[in-house]
């Protein structure tokens, strides 16, 4: 079974813009895959659409493709009502336009300011329309990116992708910790893992997988082990651990072989530093 990561950990990008400016397909252009329904008829995207995927250097990211602000009628008004709701999630707001730069764009960028939300502008379909080229400039200006694309043919995917880097937030290029700045480089962990009856068969939940990541990541190392083989896995080590690590189950029984000069926490601990 995939692991994933948590929506809370991946950078939330938000594409809105009016009906038919091609929102879909530029969602589709980035991501190189057919996540959303493109169709001349304006209107196709009715609910948000969630694209979840590893854009590197970043990381984990969510793309999420909105109904147009523009939208007409009763259920018009329930989709825009869902999309400003997107705002309220979203760590980058990407405003998509066919050309002209009016009041619904205004708006959205105006929102968007007001909830100190990093924008991209991207004029979409350059090979059919004509950007508001004072717009474009005036936006330019403010230090808001410019992206002139054709989705369709992928023009203007790699400039977005840069974009997206020039104004993340830093804690999405900085990834916090987990726990490998309590026991640094060269540093080892040992995370103690019971395996019961209520474990998942064949492999280890998602705190234990990401706390052995960011490990690595970080050029430590970790000793993985049952309760039952703790004590030996110490007694293996030239060099006392700087950290060891269990689930709450298992806290007392650890605590009792763990010598008192090695620090002992659990992953519930560390995972309520983490978030």
């Amino acid at each position: 079974m995939k692991q994933a990561t948590p929506k809370g950990m991946r950078l939330h990008i938000g594409l809105f813009g009016r009906r038919n400016v091609g929102k879909s397909s530029l969602l589709n252009a980035v991501t190189r895959q057919e996540v959303s329904i493109v169709s001349p008829q304006a209107g196709t995207t009715t609910d948000p659409v969630e694209k979840p995927m590893e854009l590197l250097p970043l990381g984990p990211v969510v793309f999420i493709d909105t109904a147009g602000v523009d939208d007409i009628g009763a259920l018009g008004a329930e989709r825009i009502a869902r999309t400003h709701k997107v705002l309220e999630r979203t760590d980058v707001g990407v405003i998509v336009t066919d050309g002209p730069w009016g009041p619904f764009e205004q708006a959205l960028h105006a929102q968007l300011d007001k909830d100190d939300i990093p924008v991209i502008a991207v004029f979409n379909k350059a090979d059919r329309q004509t950007a508001d080229r004072a717009a474009a400039e005036r936006l330019a200006e403010q230090g808001v990116p410019v992206i002139h694309a054709c989705a369709p043919r992928r023009e203007g995917a790699e400039a977005f992708r840069e974009a997206l880097l020039a104004v993340a937030p830093a804690d999405f290029l900085e990834a916090p910790r987990i726990v490998s700045d309590l026991v640094g480089p060269g540093g080892t962990a040992i995370l103690v893992v019971p395996i019961d009856k209520e474990a998942p068969k064949g492999r280890l939940i998602l705190p234990q997988v990401q706390s052995i990541r960011d490990l690595l990541d970080a050029d430590a190392s970790c000793v993985v082990v049952t309760e039952r083989r703790l004590r030996g896995a110490l007694e293996n080590l030239r060099t006392p651990p700087r950290l060891v690590v269990t689930d709450s189950q298992a806290f007392e029984q650890v605590a009792a072989q763990t010598p008192p000069e090695v620090p002992l926490t659990g992953f519930s601990i560390l995972y309520a530093r983490f978030k």
